[in-house]
């Protein structure tokens, strides 16, 4: 579905849960308090301005009795052959966030990475894809590093493990396109990127992918990773103590001049390799 005509079926949601909340005869307010989220929630699903989260629209549809109808859009409009099911509702959120912290201990987050590095990491995950396959997805990565160039766009703030520095993905020219790529992002000042060194020995998140995501007027929210799942949460407790894992990983990283120039040397390192084969 093209951006266009997805963003028109969203404002259909949105005035359907208008029309349908007025003939029940409850105010915003009423109905945010019966499915869990305020009033200025179910006013930015009015305005197509906040995609809800699944069991928001499950939600929804009990107090409403609309017989599924809300769940069943909503399992239409956020499914993206380009990203996962479990995927596709945080690139919708991080549309949204006003700041985004990351932690990234094995791959370039895929807002950073350049199509070629992108293309690597998607031929990996899928060795027998169709070359027009890969492409759809290397295209939604684009899509999504398009975030950076917005003059809206949100804070940007990523840890990189070492590690991620030194994985040649796509062979060492790739890497060393890839890192310079980082580097201009950080000088454009468009992101802030931390290197969490081999010395820093243990951390409090060992291999564990994570995301804070903060908003304008909605609480913030943690997303991680495992393999072929993700979980999204807005629990005040959850975020809590994982914006205090991420704040002793801040503590732990190199400072951000020291960062840029480990990337720096690392992207030199893969192209003295790249000119030597």
């Amino acid at each position: 579905m093209a951006n266009g005509s997805r963003q028109a079926a969203w404002e259909f949601f949105g005035a359907e849960l208008k029309r349908r909340r007025e003939n029940a005869a409850l105010t915003q307010a009423e109905l945010g308090a019966r499915v869990f989220v305020s009033g200025g929630y179910i006013g930015q699903f009015e305005q197509a301005i906040r995609k809800p989260q699944l069991d928001v629209a499950q939600r929804i549809d009990e107090i409403l009795q609309t017989d599924g109808f809300f769940e069943r859009l909503w399992k239409k409009l956020i499914r993206d052959q380009r990203y996962t099911e479990y995927f596709a509702e945080v690139v919708e959120l991080e549309r949204l966030a006003t700041e985004i912290c990351e932690f990234a201990p094995a791959v370039v987050p895929g807002r950073l990475q350049t199509r070629e590095y992108a293309q690597a990491v998607f031929l990996a995950g899928n060795p027998f894809a169709t070359d027009e396959y890969i492409e759809e997805l290397v295209k939604g990565r684009m899509d999504r590093a398009k975030l950076l160039k917005d003059a809206t766009r949100p804070v940007y703030w990523v840890i990189l493990h070492e590690t991620v520095l030194r994985i040649p993905v796509g062979g060492p020219a790739v890497m060393a396109h890839q890192l310079d790529h980082i580097v201009s992002l950080m000088q454009e000042r468009k992101v802030l990127v931390q290197v969490l060194p081999f010395a820093a020995g243990a951390h409090p998140e060992m291999g564990k992918l994570m995301w804070l995501m903060e908003f304008e007027d909605a609480p913030p929210t943690v997303y991680t990773e495992a393999v072929r799942s993700g979980n999204l949460v807005d629990e005040p407790m959850v975020v809590k103590r994982t914006r205090a894992a991420y704040d002793r990983l801040r503590a732990a990283a190199l400072s951000p001049e020291a960062s840029l120039a480990l990337i720096e040397s690392a992207a030199e390192d893969f192209r003295r390799c790249a000119s030597t084969t």
